[in-house]
């Protein structure tokens, strides 16, 4: 059996009692069901890039999705003259979610591009409703089908059902008594709902808006305007990769990650490992769970309180309410914490030596050595600025 260690991104936590992946529909219900039947603590995991889990065993049932197909559905004809047409397509939870965004994109489909090279799975991208670079997957969801842990059948939920907001959905909301990182419910440290198959509207179409400043100055345009998906996927790709904050194609050379992706994100940008000394700085920001805090989201008189160049932009909460959000990476670097900042000179953890919002295993960290760190990052934004940082990974035997 596996340990935590080898199949997260975080590259830490303990021993797994019981490992299972299910290669067919009937064996992934049947590995839920089971689980609950038997009363088990169930862990689904996809890509294992957004959790931290203890360094003690794990007395439950981890369940990892082997299935991974795509398929595309159909076309629809555009409603008005000259507009583009729409494709859905639908994907397995258990496919990879850069291996989906590098299927689109071949396939000129237009939609999820600005999300390259985020790790994790297509089931788990619901779950988290990941964004970036001014694209998030709500936009482009059409349906998810679950299982319903408690009444014990599939449903399928329209997008208006899911209930997106930032990093939010009705399945992860679930997973908690009043949000996340608060109070456990009887489903953690999985969803109520689990994801079988998720269903996506996008564009057929060779191009596609650029959405965010970042991404159009790396292309040479200005945010709004069309530009070539491919080309948009290579950007992002490269900007994340400058950041540290693509997986490590190595994982993959782990038999316990052995043909959970078809081609890694980053294998083309990548130093081979003669290139690189093993151990590296540059090697070791790969080793986290990406964006470790979440954006804030404030009340007016809360962002008031800010200094005046604080990132403010505007958003709206899980209630529906007009807030602000700023940034946790310059909340973190501003209270003092700067890229590769570590507690004490000779600890196993650190920040990335490229962006302060990764916390990473710089070789050999246990659990604690990241809590360590997270906590001392979190109380000195709390003294510097009143704004309590909320961790963005699920937690699995551990608190903050």
């Amino acid at each position: 059996m596996p340990c935590f260690a080898d199949i997260t991104t975080m590259e830490v936590g303990g021993r797994i009692s019981e490992f299972v992946e299910p290669d067919s529909r009937a064996s992934f219900l049947e590995a839920i069901i089971m689980a609950d039947v038997m009363g088990k603590k169930l862990c689904v995991i996809g890509g294992g890039s957004n959790m931290l889990v203890s360094d003690e065993d794990f007395d439950g049932v981890v369940v990892r999705d082997k299935r991974r197909q795509i398929s595309v559905l159909d076309e629809a004809a555009p409603v008005e003259e000259g507009a583009p047409h729409t494709t859905t397509v639908s994907a397995t939870a258990g496919v990879h979610w850069d291996d989906f965004v590098s299927y689109c994109v071949r396939m000129g489909l237009a939609g999820v591009e600005a999300l390259s090279g985020i790790p994790g799975t297509v089931g788990a991208s619901v779950v988290q409703n990941i964004g970036a670079y001014g694209q998030e997957v709500a936009s482009v969801v059409t349906a998810v089908e679950v299982w319903d842990r408690e009444e014990k059948a599939v449903k399928t939920f329209s997008r208006e059902d899911m209930d997106f907001g930032y990093r939010h959905s009705l399945l992860k909301a679930t997973m908690y008594e009043h949000g996340p990182h608060t109070a456990p419910t009887q489903f953690y440290p999985s969803p109520r709902y689990i994801v079988l198959e998720v269903t996506f509207t996008l564009l057929h179409a060779q191009t596609n808006a650029v959405g965010m400043e970042q991404l159009a100055r790396a292309l040479g345009v200005s945010v709004g305007e069309s530009f070539s998906i491919q080309h948009i996927r290579d950007a992002v790709l490269q900007i994340r990769d400058a950041k540290g904050m693509l997986e490590d194609v190595h994982r993959y050379e782990n038999p316990w990650m052995a043909g959970t992706v078809e081609s890694a994100p980053d294998t083309a940008l990548d130093e081979g490992p003669e290139d690189r000394p093993e151990g590296s700085p540059e090697d070791r920001n790969k080793y986290s769970c990406g964006s470790f805090f979440m954006n804030p989201l404030l009340s007016q008189d809360e962002a008031d309180k800010l200094p005046a160049d604080a990132p403010r932009f505007p958003a709206v909460d899980e209630q529906g309410r007009d807030v602000v959000k700023t940034s946790a990476a310059w909340l973190i670097d501003h209270a003092g914490f700067k890229a590769g900042y570590k507690v004490a000179e000779d600890s196993t953890a650190g920040l990335s030596t490229k962006h302060t919002l990764a916390l990473t295993n710089r070789g050999g960290a246990k659990t604690e050595d990241i809590l360590q760190l997270a906590r001392t990052i979190r109380e000195g934004v709390r003294n510097t600025y009143g704004v309590t940082l909320v961790p963005e990974p699920v937690f699995i035997g551990v608190e903050l």
